[in-house]
């Protein structure tokens, strides 16, 4: 067996041996990595490398199957290896960061990897890592009417817990002012229609609205989702350390619906692009009790859409038909990926809130 051969045999045992994390990628946790840092010592996936290639001073990387590997870029994956590059790395990571996962749009891996391994935010020896605090600037904000994207400026005040955007840029009058625990934000970059693109959703007046905005700089977009989710994690733990469940049911009606991944929401609404959402449902996890099953309950039949699902929380049940088998299996592995997740600080805070919920 030539070296070429018997160092791909060792990298893919490497990549399978227990207690190495190598099965999963460093970075984004895909199954089944077939790439690597060899200069970091860390296995990833395809999309993931891709981000890597933009810093090579600092990572470079390999296709387990179609590159060479000589001896001594073996030797060093095998003294390395995920789980120890990761404690080094992720040390410090804050609970209010938000770690993105597989399916996750590409500008959170981006970001998320860049500040782990070339801005090295998180290790131990570098400087403590602080709430965002107080941020100001301009986000491109879709007009309520039209479909173009506005100018506008943007003011948080974290130790209030205030949002606040203005339509002139000298403004003394906000046209919006939000408070923290009204508000959610996610990564929604293909209904915006732009790699940046976020969702700020919030509760006024007994309804929902969302505010669609983005920014040319990636780390700029990403830097006020953090800041949000870190003011929110900061009241939900002051503010609300435990609150009653409730549950409201909701007939059956045709909407459009999104995943939230990060936060653990299925969010509906009448049409695709409305600013008021219509209601969201909150998913914990496999080991609280959440579960997707295939097909309807017996005795319960769709209409056109024959094929269906059915979510299952602690408090009730969701039943939904879907246009196609095709975009239910889609659903059903979507919806399985969220649920096999165990929850985060931010998820345990907030169960409470939206567990079981859904609101018209």
């Amino acid at each position: 067996m030539g070296d070429r051969e018997r160092n791909k045999k060792r990298l893919l045992e490497l990549l399978r041996a227990a207690g190495t994390g190598n099965a999963r990628c460093a970075d984004c946790g895909a199954a089944d990595p077939d790439w690597a840092s060899y200069t970091l010592g860390i296995f990833i996936c395809l999309n993931c490398s891709g981000v890597h290639r933009n810093f090579p001073d600092i990572s470079k990387v390999k296709s387990l199957k179609l590159d060479f590997w000589d001896d001594s870029i073996v030797e060093f994956m095998i003294h390395n290896g995920n789980l120890r590059v990761k404690a080094k790395y992720e040390a410090r990571v804050p609970a209010f960061y938000y770690i993105p996962q597989a399916d996750d749009c590409l500008v959170l891996k981006e970001q998320w990897i860049r500040a782990k391994y070339e801005r090295q935010e998180f290790m131990v020896d570098g400087k403590t890592v602080s709430p965002p605090g107080n941020r100001e600037g301009f986000l491109w904000k879709r007009g309520r009417d039209k479909a173009q994207f506005l100018r506008r400026r943007f003011v948080f005040l974290a130790r209030e817990g205030l949002l606040k955007y203005y339509t002139k840029e000298e403004g003394k009058a906000p046209k919006a002012v939000i408070n923290i625990k009204d508000l959610n934000a996610t990564f929604q970059t293909e209904k915006i229609g732009n790699p940046h693109g976020l969702q700020i959703t919030y509760r006024t007046e007994g309804h929902i609205r969302n505010l669609f905005v983005y920014h040319e700089s990636g780390k700029e977009i990403v830097d006020w989702f953090n800041a949000l989710r870190a003011a929110r994690l900061q009241y939900l733990k002051m503010a609300f350390p435990e609150l009653p469940e409730s549950e409201q049911r909701e007939p059956f009606k045709k909407r459009w619906f999104a995943l939230d991944p990060q936060e653990r929401r299925l969010l509906y609404y009448k049409n695709p692009l409305d600013a008021y959402e219509q209601g969201e449902v909150f998913l914990g996890s496999n080991e609280q009790g959440y579960e997707v099953c295939e097909d309807l309950p017996k005795g319960i039949r769709g209409n056109r859409w024959k094929a269906g699902l059915t979510i299952i929380t602690p408090e009730r049940r969701f039943v939904f038909t879907c246009p196609s088998e095709k975009e239910q299996r889609e659903w059903l592995e979507s919806f399985r990926d969220v649920l096999s997740r165990p929850l985060t600080p931010l998820n345990l805070l907030t169960a409470s809130t939206e567990s079981g919920h859904s609101s018209r």
